[in-house]
């Protein structure tokens, strides 16, 4: 735990999870003036030429940015927030990186190195908010017929969370089929992922799930799925996705599909495939700056700005549905035995309509 970087408390204290830099809502506004956006301008593109991913990009954006500066562009922008908020929506628009992000946070300060250490109280402080959020699973649950449904909102510190995704891969180990809900996750670590998705592989069957190159050191680190897990689900996965998956997110039901070990069903994704870090910019301001991206080893690309393409494409608030209903169906086809036939086609019309049991307390006749 004591080797967790700044890049990891940053993900996790809100400076960028689901491609958000800042709480800003929770932030001051002051007023700025001309001078003020000049000196933010410059030192983002500065920022920007040193430490994004794609140098030529970086350039085009610079020039851009000073452009619409010197055009007046954000000449009526009086406040902080709502500069923040312009810049940020034209680093997405012009650079086509949905994980650029500018904030206002007079207190955020970037460690003096890249591989800094974080402190014992901010070490705590994710712990806390990590352990309040359910380690980032949302719901377990055993639905009827016998299928699992695992949602995670969020990919937290692998030293953290990886006891609990073990617990929960041993609630559901015993079902027939799983459905992972990645419909409202916004990322966060790719060891996490790695660690989650290596309970989807035989023992023994070592998987090269995903490489994250990064410019500041030219160092590529790649992620394979860990021997150390002790429950190995060898049963169908349904993935749900939605536009609002994002990053790790979206990496987690990449790796699924690109591995042919899951159906995704719902929505494109939101499309970020490039990591990076917070780095300082001037007057409070802070941006959110990605100096890496994605390489799959399978297809040699990623989801950057195209998102990962559901194998079985329905609104986001019908996937829990449609993969449901798929599941009991192909349970049902290979039943053999009249009482559990029953079952799962009581279960299946109650799928298939929407409806549930309502729970029985009477006593037992």
């Amino acid at each position: 735990m004591n080797k967790i970087r700044f890049l990891t408390l940053s993900l996790l204290l809100g400076l960028s999870s689901a491609g958000t830099l800042l709480a800003q809502d929770h932030q001051p506004n002051p007023t700025i003036d001309n001078t003020e956006r000049k000196q933010v301008i410059e030192a983002l593109t500065k920022q920007l030429q040193a430490n994004y991913v794609f140098p030529d990009v970086a350039t085009r954006l610079s020039a851009a940015l000073a452009a619409k500066l010197a055009k007046g562009d954000y000449a009526a922008i009086t406040t902080a927030n709502a500069f923040a908020e312009a810049l940020t929506h034209d680093l997405k628009e012009l650079g086509k990186d949905g994980h650029f992000r500018v904030g206002f946070d007079p207190d955020f300060h970037a460690p003096a190195s890249h591989d800094a250490v974080a402190a014992k109280a901010e070490i705590e402080q994710v712990r806390q908010d990590v352990t309040s959020s359910g380690f980032g699973i949302q719901r377990v649950e055993r639905l009827p017929g016998n299928v699992g449904y695992l949602e995670i909102r969020r990919f937290g510190p692998t030293e953290i969370v990886s006891a609990a995704y073990a617990s929960a891969m041993v609630l559901l180990s015993g079902t027939d089929a799983l459905i992972l809900d990645l419909r409202r996750n916004g990322g966060g670590e790719p060891t996490s992922v790695a660690f989650l998705l290596s309970h989807f592989f035989a023992e023994g069957d070592e998987r090269h799930l995903n490489d994250l190159y990064f410019r500041h050191d030219n160092i590529t680190h790649q992620y394979w799925t860990s021997p150390s897990v002790s429950v190995h689900y060898a049963k169908p996965v349904y993935v749900l996705t939605s536009a609002r998956t994002f990053s790790g997110g979206e990496e987690c039901a990449y790796d699924f599909q690109t591995q042919k070990r899951a159906t995704l069903v719902g929505e494109t994704t939101g499309g970020g495939a490039n990591p990076g870090d917070p780095v300082e910019l001037a007057h409070g301001f802070a941006a959110f700056i990605p100096n890496g991206r994605a390489i799959n080893p399978v297809t040699h690309t990623n989801w950057e700005h195209v998102g990962v393409k559901p194998d079985i494409a329905v609104p986001a608030a019908k996937a829990q549905q449609t993969a449901y209903v798929a599941i009991l169906k192909a349970l049902l086809a290979k039943a053999t035995d009249p009482e559990e036939r029953g079952a799962l086609q009581h279960d299946l019309t109650n799928a298939e309509k929407g409806d549930s049991d309502p729970p029985n307390y009477s006593p037992p006749q």
